[in-house]
């Protein structure tokens, strides 16, 4: 099986396999999701989230076990800040001003 898919205007490919696997979906793959703003980051993580022990530094994993992060545009920019590192860690989602 393929698929074609777009979400908010970037397409994205999924395939799945013709023979049978001992696997799912792992945090090896995950889908990065650059945001514009806190809104933005709130409303995809209420959207997304759905195993909250597997949340921390802005990674999710949603109902299908497919791991997502969910980061600020700004996120290099943010990470020059005096302690953005520890902040960072002890944060399951991403809160902009926190930084």
């Amino acid at each position: 099986m393929y698929s074609d898919f777009t979400l908010k205007g970037q397409t994205f490919s999924a395939m799945d396999s013709g023979v049978e696997m001992a696997f799912t979906f792992t945090p090896g793959v995950s889908l990065e999701v650059a945001c514009r703003d806190q809104f933005e980051i709130d409303a995809l993580w209420e959207a997304l989230s759905a195993v909250p022990k597997a949340e921390q530094c802005g990674w999710l994993t949603d109902r299908f076990g497919v791991s997502w992060q969910i980061v600020p545009q700004n996120m290099g920019e943010l990470m020059q800040r005096p302690g953005a590192f520890e902040k960072l860690m002890g944060m399951k989602k991403i809160v902009i001003d926190e930084f």
